[in-house]
């Protein structure tokens, strides 16, 4: 249900992000032709470079999701298999997710295990197990797993033992379409300057043309995503990871909790202002923005609450519900 409702809003946005500038340029445009001898040709070329730029930005970003994010990722894995730090995870829950007749059985874990400062977390983990005879994924039973050390590198951690192959025939399709998007783009430069020209060269460009809204609005796309996440209380990417793998588990006392008057799809944005106790034993105050479900409101009307804070900066907090969610 998860998957398709987020399929369902990924098409949603694309189409506002490629035909809905579309249908609205060319709808515009059949209006009339525009007066070309009035535009200034080096504005035209001006527009025209920003239009490059940007696809050029948007599709390096798609590149590197795409293709280099899998190599990466297997470099990180031979890294930990090396260098990561050893710690044994207890099975909490396991939960089966895969179909019957499926190559591997794949699993929903919860791990509970000591972070890089030997305070217990639990973490939500997925693996295929290849091995299913050996019946290793159950609750109860405590398996190896290899933590990155640093907390910088995805994953952040691996069950030891893990190998890291790259699917190559995957891997040429989701390079050969993202080679076909680029021809996709270079055409759609070369449709634009023959059908609208007028012997005019480039003045036909501007800022509303679909050459420049489109990857404008996929770009757009991926920063107000970055800060809508951030504004939930998710901090800057692998911070919530960060706290977690090197934080301190403890309980603060909520002093006040009163609301931004901001709402994230209709739920309430928070603020909480708590008071802990360091490592030190020094007290802390400090404050948390947070997204409430309206069906999680008692939240508010505790006296405490459970938070990590990281060991090297305590003013660097996170709440233990929302670091347990991560997977």
């Amino acid at each position: 249900m998860k998957k398709g409702f987020g399929i369902f809003w990924m098409l949603y946005m694309l189409f506002f992000a490629i035909p809905f500038p579309m249908i609205l340029y060319y709808n515009i445009k059949s209006d009339g032709p525009a007066n070309l001898n009035l535009i200034n040709p080096w504005l035209a070329l001006g527009v025209l470079a920003l239009s490059v730029v940007l696809w050029i930005i948007t599709l390096v970003g798609y590149f590197r999701k795409w293709v280099l994010s899998n190599f990466t990722a297997k470099k990180n894995i031979e890294y930990l298999n090396k260098n990561g730090i050893h710690r044994k995870a207890e099975i909490k829950e396991a939960v089966k997710v895969s179909k019957d007749g499926s190559k591997y059985d794949s699993y929903e874990l919860k791990l509970l295990f000591k972070n890089l400062v030997d305070t217990e977390i639990l973490q939500k983990a997925f693996v295929n197990d290849s091995k299913p005879q050996q019946r290793r994924f159950e609750s109860g039973k405590k398996i190896d797993i290899l933590i990155d050390k640093e907390v910088k590198r995805i994953p952040y951690f691996i069950f030891a033992g893990t190998e890291a192959t790259i699917n190559v025939p995957v891997i040429f399709l989701i390079c050969l379409g993202w080679l076909t998007l680029v021809v996709l783009v270079s055409g759609y430069y070369m449709y634009s300057y023959l059908t609208e020209n007028m012997g005019m060269g480039w003045r036909f460009i501007a800022f509303w043309h679909p050459l420049v809204l489109c990857p404008a609005i996929l770009l757009l796309y991926r920063v107000g995503l970055s800060f809508i996440f951030k504004l939930a209380g998710g901090g800057k990417k692998g911070e919530a990871e960060l706290i977690k793998f090197k934080g301190i588990k403890t309980t603060a006392n909520l002093l006040s909790v009163n609301q931004t008057g901001t709402y994230i799809n209709e739920q309430p944005m928070v603020l909480f202002k708590i008071e802990y106790v360091d490592y030190q034993n020094r007290t802390r105050r400090s404050e948390l923005k947070k997204i409430v479900n309206l069906l999680e409101l008692d939240v508010v009307r505790q006296p405490t609450i459970d938070i990590f804070y990281l060991k090297e900066n305590p003013d660097r907090i996170a709440f233990a519900s929302d670091l347990n969610e991560i997977s």
